[in-house]
């Protein structure tokens, strides 16, 4: 049985125990003729995924729309007839909606069978995609709530993505993840629940949808990747309703990256076509270098030379065309030299070394982020290591053990591991030394 995390999370939202519900459906029901004689146990059964019988679920959906002041369904509290409304994707919005706000919910109290969770493969994996790509789109998306939404809240939401995102690059997805998450359940799902028209509407699920990405980065930054998977299939679903298409492109490029570090190479290709190929002249140059860019690592893994150079000649035209000031705010990621140390990995795995290392060096030479700076540092590290030159790898190595320091993050510490046990194998006083710094970044638990 699946845990309810929809009747939980509205149980918790009503502000209810569950002896308090248990006397609530005993008392609605006495009000129908019944006689019911429920304890706060049964409720405890539900929560962890058993049907109640006969009338209690209309019961439920009575107490909870009395206590929350909105009507809830049957699909609201997750006992809607099995195969019908099954997918959060198909089902119409305001259920999407509930879904949504109570995976937030479950995250942030850090339920295991949610943060734990495996990320999804085959059809699963595939649908969203697809229906994203896909008619029928949302007529409307106006909402009636309690909550009156501005423009002022939206800005809000906007300023929030860009203070999380900054803070993950800061200080890593580890350390950035709870903060996003509660500002989704107190100041976010609120909003989703108010009262806007369309054309609001469609602003709010494109501000909520940018929101809800930089929280599956961070799953992602985390190991969560299951959990990274859901966030960034409900952006997926937030950027549809939205209607902005290049929106929907960039969050396939975070599905397209998930892949890629999962070794899904042939998924991560039919992924980076969808999104190149549906979102059309709305996708911008940064997106479209790094769709390329990550199409190519994955036809290098796939011994696939030709198609790799291919996509690697499309990435740098389209790098070429990339505006500063230009871009939407979620490319921001897409900074000069990332293209560089993309096309470095792809030339890597074909065993073009020399190529490999021109750019990877540019990369290094082109100014970044701590964040981005350590990943291109790795590379160049493994390019000089595999070319034998075992001291220059080390005072690389070195930097990038230093810049790591304050940073928490599982896919930084994979790529320190990995320099790691390289300068090891390699051997000699100087790479020792690197591979105690790194040592050093790593003692501290997460």
């Amino acid at each position: 049985m699946e845990p309810n995390i929809l009747l939980e999370s509205l149980i918790d939202e009503a502000g209810v125990s569950k002896a308090g519900l248990a006397v609530h459906i005993n008392l609605a029901g006495r009000a129908r003729g019944l006689s019911l004689r429920y304890e706060h146990t049964a409720v405890a059964r539900w929560l962890k995924g058993q049907r109640p019988r006969g009338q209690v679920p209309d019961l439920l959906c009575e107490v909870l729309t009395a206590r929350l002041h909105r009507a809830v369904t049957l699909d609201d509290i997750g006992l809607g007839k099995p195969g019908e409304g099954a997918s959060s994707h198909s089902s119409p919005l305001s259920g999407f909606v509930e879904r949504a706000t109570a995976l937030w919910r479950s995250d942030e109290q850090q339920r295991p069978h949610i943060v734990g969770a495996p990320a999804v493969t085959g059809t699963p994996a595939i649908v969203p995609v697809w229906e994203w790509e896909n008619p029928p789109e949302d007529a409307d998306v106006s909402r009636s709530g309690q909550v009156r939404v501005s423009l002022a809240d939206i800005e809000m939401l906007r300023a929030a993505r860009a203070h999380y995102e900054l803070m993950y690059r800061r200080a890593g997805g580890i350390a950035t993840r709870s903060r996003v998450v509660g500002f989704l359940n107190a100041e976010t799902a609120p909003l989703l629940r108010g009262s806007y028209n369309d054309a609001l509407g469609r602003q709010l699920h494109r501000a909520t949808g940018g929101l809800v990405a930089v929280a599956g980065i961070c799953a992602y930054d985390s190991d969560a990747h299951g959990l990274a998977q859901r966030y960034f299939h409900q952006a997926l679903r937030l950027a549809k309703a939205s209607g902005d298409r290049a929106l929907g492109g960039y969050v396939i490029a975070l599905l397209v990256n998930q892949l890629l570090y999962m070794g899904e190479f042939r998924q991560s290709v039919a992924f980076a076509e969808a999104a190149l190929r549906a979102a059309g002249h709305h996708i911008s140059p940064a997106l479209a270098a790094d769709l390329n860019a990550m199409q190519a690592k994955a036809y290098a893994h796939l011994g696939d030379s030709a198609a790799a150079l291919a996509c690697i000649r499309r990435a740098e035209a389209e790098a070429e065309r990339i505006r500063p000031g230009h871009e939407p705010d979620e490319t921001g990621y897409v900074q000069p030299g990332l293209v560089n140390v993309q096309v470095a990995e792809a030339l890597l795995s074909l065993g073009d070394l020399p190529a490999a290392r021109e750019h990877a060096t540019a990369a290094v030479d082109t100014p970044a982020h701590d964040r981005g700076r350590i990943h291109r540092l790795a590379m160049l590290t493994h390019i000089e290591l595999r070319q034998g030159e075992a001291d220059r790898a080390a005072e690389t190595a070195a930097e990038m053990a230093e810049r790591a320091r304050g940073m928490e993050s599982q896919r930084l510490r994979d790529r320190l591991r990995a320099v790691r046990e390289h300068l090891v194998a390699s051997g000699g006083n100087d790479a020792e030394k690197a591979a105690e710094l790194i040592d050093g970044a790593l003692r501290v638990p997460l």
